[in-house]
């Protein structure tokens, strides 16, 4: 019972780096990437829809995005959600496509997205060590329930510690690879 709550653990853990993979992902840089529209919904016939569902993103160069939208009628929605967005983009729209230009960011501009990245690690490193305590409590419950013994309690905690220290190390890694992108010239 004990391995499978490490596993559940591990599971948790794997999830919550995974989900900062996905904010990141959010982030702009400067190059231009389909990936930071995820989080756009558009108001598609009185619906919130996400934006990639109603239409196809495209990237020709490394500073533009061209939008084509499956419904031409819904161009004026994506083009309000885009500009209502906090990614300060402004599209364009010549009636069949939506073209985003990517400006290059200023200086100011990268540090203030390596902040925020920084705090979004932060807040995985926090969930990860939540998860942590969680597991090393119904450990130490299972021990005072005479469940399993002293030893394995250390042993369960060891492997909880180890476990932890991988994810936290997987964080710091992600977020040494976004720093240098969004660094980059």
């Amino acid at each position: 019972m004990t391995q499978h709550d490490l596993a559940d653990a591990k599971d948790r853990m794997s999830r919550a780096v995974a989900s900062l993979g996905h904010e990141f992902a959010g982030v702009r840089t400067g190059r231009a990437s389909g990936s930071i529209f995820e989080k756009i919904s558009v108001e598609y016939y009185g619906v919130p829809t996400p934006m990639l569902q109603i239409a196809s993103v495209s990237s020709p160069e490394a500073q533009l995005l061209v939008i084509s939208p499956y419904d031409k009628s819904a161009m004026p929605a994506i083009e309000k959600a885009i500009l209502a967005s906090d990614l300060g983009l402004n599209p364009s729209n010549d009636g069949n496509v939506i073209r985003v230009p990517f400006p290059p960011l200023t200086e100011e501009r990268r540090k203030d997205l390596v902040k925020l990245c920084k705090q979004y690690a932060e807040e995985a490193r926090v969930a990860i060590r939540n998860i942590r305590r969680d597991s090393n409590e119904y450990f130490k419950n299972q021990e005072k329930e005479h469940e399993i013994s002293q030893d394995d309690l250390h042993r369960l905690e060891a492997d909880v510690q180890k476990t932890t220290d991988s994810f936290i190390a997987d964080i710091d890694e992600l977020l040494k690879r976004k720093e240098q992108e969004i660094m980059e010239v």
